[in-house]
């Protein structure tokens, strides 16, 4: 009980310290803990050389959660990257996306998603350091809840990636990776014990009397990542990785007519993930 306590302690402190102008939404906040969970991606990769330093890169990736019992979605992506030099790597790139409902035995919405990659590299020795920032905006398509999730999220992924190529086919790794949220609900309502109210004392009613707007940035997940990739030929590799994800997600659960706030929570939970990939490059 003490240890759970000091974990709601020290995430609320550091929420105050991330977002002291928002400490006032705190009040309608309730924290859940998730279960854990794991999950395994598999994905299979073309790679085709376009000229010195471009690459076009086609990949088709599919997704398993709830303990490997269910199917997820679907990932189509097509990408470009341009490395400029021996530090600098350049990356554009679009995904379509087709979750399913593993409930509804249907897929839903598809989503879109516009990728911008920028990675900077270093060597030392037999090690290589990269930093990995990517800016990405997903588009729900369909019919969605706009008081719950912008039509369109921005993210930003920051990764840290230690890399050692001493080896000759086999090249272990490990990394870091922060995702932030940039357009996520704002709520300025707070809850008094029985009902959600905003500063002035306005309840429920009003269509959106509860979002502020869409202006809320933090982190919302803490990746890190295990695993090696192994050359079995000129043009084949295969990548083996376990990914561990600490979930850190402000849920808005409101009617489709937004005059009604039925819950704002924190949920955070540790999700762990299998990673299979195959490339092809030629």
């Amino acid at each position: 009980m003490i240890t759970k306590h000091l974990k709601l302690l020290f995430v609320s402190a550091t929420i105050l310290a991330l977002h002291p102008t928002l400490s006032h939404t705190l009040w309608a906040q309730t924290a859940v803990d998730l279960d854990s969970e794991l999950g395994a991606r598999l994905s299979l990769t073309l790679d085709k050389k376009l000229a010195r330093g471009l690459h076009l890169a086609i990949e088709e990736e599919v997704r398993f959660d709830n303990n490997l019992a269910a199917f997820d979605r679907f990932h189509t992506t097509a990408a470009l990257s341009y490395k400029a030099n021996d530090y600098l790597k350049f990356g554009i790139g679009y995904a379509l996306i087709n979750p399913y409902s593993s409930a509804a035995s249907a897929f839903k919405s598809c989503r879109h998603r516009l990728m911008l990659d920028v990675t900077g590299s270093l060597r030392f020795g037999q090690w290589r350091l990269s930093l990995k920032e990517r800016l990405q905006a997903t588009y729900r398509s369909g019919e969605m809840n706009q008081y719950q999730n912008p039509r369109t999220a921005l993210t930003l992924k920051s990764r840290l990636k230690l890399q050692y190529k001493g080896m000759r086919r086999l090249e272990p790794y490990a990394g870091i990776e922060l995702r932030h949220a940039l357009n996520a609900p704002l709520v300025s309502a707070y809850y008094n014990g029985s009902s959600y109210l905003t500063e002035d004392y306005h309840t429920e009613g009003e269509p959106g009397w509860f979002l502020e707007s869409y202006s809320k940035k933090y982190i919302n997940r803490v990746r890190g990542t295990l695993g090696a990739e192994f050359r079995m030929s000129k043009h084949s590799s295969i990548d083996v990785a376990l990914l561990a994800d600490y979930i850190m997600d402000y849920v808005v659960d409101a009617n489709a007519e937004g005059t009604r706030l039925k819950t704002y929570t924190y949920e955070t939970g540790l999700v762990g993930w299998l990673s299979v990939a195959y490339r092809y490059a030629f």
